[in-house]
């Protein structure tokens, strides 16, 4: 019984993170759609079936659907490719609802609002957070350098500050450590304020493989430094907002420069997740208590905005490659191009996604038990 109320709870948090970033979503897409004068007929969370909904004045059917891994809003007059001859031959009046016969413009930021409707809520939820129970904050201070590490052979010693690692500024020992993680092995510039004067260091991280708590290992940098103080610190409003857009900005970078790894060969692949891990990850932070799972959905869900802003066709971020070619050649792109454009991405999607999922399965300890029996 305790393994099945475990996989319930497992279940449970991870909707109640991932549904109302898919309905942000979603509804960043349809927002910007209305505002333009296009009918939306459907609005919905999850694929497939439909498990309940309502229609509302304006014909949007509202609905909850089978599959909770994602969502969709349907447009009138929408299509991934450009219309076709029925939809030209629509009425005006059809026309003036439809996607197809809006300008580029209106296009591109109703395809461009959904992931920026996720970095948008990131910054709600941070703002909220370090307005109210404070934003976490340590000192970007040297207490200790551990003997023989990395950071004592590039000379830090106690009572440096950092001021920039990696060619950006620091203001808190979290982003050092941040930053030095994403760089084992790799020579970093690290610039410190000693005494009141600023030198300039190169450090090399130790390479160290850690536990991800789901039975993997994640390959990360290590400095051999220590920041003993820990504070939370709460803002005004203004303040909390712009903080909000500082750590979104951190984290988009963070995550941008982990994905260039990844492509670049640095990171394993392995350490990529599915809809597994990330139930997963959404009861572990439940755990931690409800501060540790806002921070997570919210980092979700600028993980999900950048994800979505990839350039590959299927998509938003393939949408506006087609809407940048059209703007700089004046005419979209052919149909044939966009038809093999379209089989690439969803071939690459799907094999992303089942890569994903079978990196989360090799994760389960059970599937881990087994394996170690065989080999």
């Amino acid at each position: 019984m305790g393994g099945i109320f475990e996989t319930v709870e497992v279940v449970f948090y991870f909707l109640v993170v991932l549904t109302p970033l898919v309905f942000v979503h979603e509804f960043g897409h349809y927002w910007f759609a209305r505002r333009a004068g296009v009918r939306v007929e459907v609005f919905s969370v999850g694929f497939g079936r439909e498990l309940f909904g309502y229609t509302d004045k304006s014909g949007t059917r509202w609905r909850f659907s089978l599959i909770p891994f994602g969502g969709y809003v349907k447009m009138f007059g929408q299509s991934d490719l450009e219309p076709d001859e029925g939809e030209e031959e629509l009425s005006e009046d059809e026309k003036k609802v439809a996607f197809f016969a809006k300008s580029l413009g209106q296009k591109a930021a109703i395809v461009a609002a959904g992931p920026f409707a996720n970095l948008l809520f990131a910054l709600l939820i941070f703002t909220v957070l370090f307005a109210t129970a404070g934003q976490p904050f340590t000192p970007a201070i040297v207490s200790e350098v551990v003997p023989g590490s990395a950071a004592e052979e590039a000379g830090l010693e106690p009572g440096d500050t950092f001021t920039e690692v990696a060619g950006r500024s620091i203001e808190r020992f979290e982003e050092v450590q941040q930053l030095i993680r994403l760089h084992p092995g790799i020579p970093v510039p690290i610039t410190i304020d000693r005494d009141g004067r600023a030198l300039d260091l190169v450090a090399t991280p130790t390479v160290t493989m850690q536990p991800d708590g789901l039975g993997d290992e994640a390959r990360l940098g290590v400095l051999g430094v220590r920041g003993l103080e820990r504070a939370y610190e709460t803002h005004s409003i203004p303040t909390a907002a712009w903080q909000s857009v500082r750590e979104t900005v951190r984290l988009v970078s963070v995550t941008v420069t982990a994905i260039g790894q990844m492509f670049g060969g640095e990171r394993s692949a392995k350490e990529l997740g599915g809809p597994i891990r990330i139930a997963q990850m959404s009861d572990s932070a439940a755990d931690a208590g409800i501060i540790t799972l806002f921070v997570f959905a919210a980092f979700l869900s600028i993980n999900l905005g950048l994800i979505n802003l990839l350039p590959i066709p299927l998509l938003d971020g393939g949408h506006l490659l087609f809407y940048a070619y059209e703007a700089v050649v004046r005419r979209p792109p052919g149909r044939l191009v966009q038809e093999f454009g379209l089989k690439i991405g969803l071939v690459f999607v799907l094999g992303l996604m089942l890569f994903a999922t079978f990196n989360d399965i090799a994760r389960l300890p059970m599937v881990q038990r087994i394996v170690s029996l065989v080999t």
